[in-house]
C-alpha cells in the first residue's frame, strides 16, 4: 500500500503488471492488512490524517495479531488523534455498570444469535453441501429458546440456558450429517475432525469479534455475557452471533468431507465473507448501544 499522487492506493502483482486500487480514505473506518502486505510511511501518514484504523491481520481478515494476555491477539494502530468519534463507546457505557441494563444487552444479543441462526441453517448452499439439517426442528427449537432468553431473570440462567442451546445445536448438527458418536472436547483435547475444526473456526469468528469491537471502539473487557472481568469478553460475546450460524455447521461438513485445515479454513472464510458476518457484528453491536443507553435516557426522562 503507497501513496501515489496524493491518493493512497492498494498494489497488486499480476504477473509483469501491477493493478492499482484507489483507497477512498475519507469514507474509510478500518483496514485490514493480510499476509505478505506493506505500506509505506508517506501512505500511513495519510491514513492517520484521516482517522483510519489500520490493523495487521492472517489471510482473510483474521485473526488480529499482537502479543497480549488474552486468547484473542490484537494489534491495531490508532491515528494520534483527538477527534475520533467515540458515540458507541459512550452510550456502551451508559447501561454497563447497571446490572439490569447489561442483563438487557445480554438477551439482545442472544435474540439477534438465533435470528442470525434460523436464517443460516436453511440456506440450501448449506443442505447442498451435505448439511441435511431438519429447518423445522430447528425452528422450534429456536423459537422454545427465544421464551429462555425473554424469561431469564438473572445472567447465570441466561448462560445456563446459552450452553443446553449448544448442545442441542451439536446434536442437529451431528444427525444432519450423520457424523456418528461426537462429544465436545475441551481445547486442545478434541481427538477427531470435527472437535479441532470447531476450534480452528472459532477463533476465526474471535478474530472478527476482535475487529468489530475495535472499529466502534468498545473495549474487549465491557463484555454483557461472557463476565464483566474477563479482558477479552466482549470478543467472545460479538463472534457468539456468527459461530453457530457460519462455524458449526462448516466444522461438520468439513470433517464428513475429509478436508484438511486449509481447505476447512478457507471454507470458512469464504461463508463468513459471504454472509457478511463482520458487517452484521458491527451493526449489532451498534444496534444494541444506541436501543440500550436509551432505556437509560427514558428511565431519567421519567422520573
Amino acid at each position: 500500500m503507497l501513496l501515489n499522487g496524493g491518493r493512497v492506493e492498494y498494489v497488486t502483482d499480476a504477473g509483469k503488471q501491477s493493478l492499482y486500487w484507489n483507497i477512498p480514505i475519507a469514507n474509510t473506518t478500518s483496514i485490514l492488512l493480510g499476509t505478505g502486505t506493506s505500506i509505506t510511511q508517506a501512505a500511513m501518514r495519510e491514513l492517520a490524517k484521516a482517522g483510519v484504523l489500520v490493523g495487521f491481520c492472517g489471510g482473510g481478515g483474521t485473526p488480529l495479531f499482537s502479543a497480549t494476555e488474552v486468547d484473542v491477539e490484537v494489534a491495531w494502530m490508532l491515528p494520534q488523534s483527538e477527534y475520533r468519534p467515540t458515540e458507541y463507546l459512550q452510550a456502551w457505557t451508559r447501561f454497563w455498570f447497571d446490572d439490569a441494563l447489561r442483563l438487557h444487552a445480554a438477551k439482545q444479543l442472544q435474540v439477534f444469535r438465533l435470528q442470525r441462526l434460523r436464517e443460516a441453517w436453511r440456506a440450501r448452499k448449506l443442505f447442498d453441501a451435505g448439511f441435511k439439517v431438519d429447518v423445522q426442528r430447528v425452528q422450534a427449537l429456536t423459537a422454545s429458546f427465544s421464551k429462555r432468553i425473554a424469561d431469564a431473570h438473572d445472567l447465570t440462567a441466561l448462560l445456563t440456558d446459552e450452553a443446553r442451546l449448544t448442545k442441542a445445536l451439536f446434536k442437529l448438527a451431528v444427525e444432519a450429517v450423520d457424523y456418528g458418536d461426537f462429544t465436545r472436547a475441551k481445547r486442545g483435547t478434541g481427538t477427531d475432525a470435527a472437535n479441532r475444526y470447531l476450534d480452528h473456526g472459532n477463533y476465526l469468528g474471535y478474530g472478527l469479534g476482535a475487529t468489530a469491537t475495535w472499529v466502534l471502539g468498545l473495549p474487549h473487557g465491557l463484555a454483557v455475557l461472557h463476565g464483566k472481568t474477563r479482558r477479552g469478553g466482549l470478543v467472545f460475546d460479538a463472534a457468539d452471533l456468527v459461530k453457530d450460524a457460519v462455524i458449526l455447521p462448516q466444522a461438520f461438513i468439513s470433517a464428513m468431507r475429509g478436508d484438511d485445515e486449509q481447505q476447512f479454513r478457507r471454507q470458512c472464510i469464504e461463508a463468513l465473507t459471504r454472509d457478511e458476518s463482520l458487517d452484521f457484528m458491527i451493526d449489532t453491536l451498534k444496534t444494541i448501544a444506541l436501543d440500550t443507553a436509551g432505556l437509560v435516557t427514558a428511565a431519567r426522562a421519567e422520573t
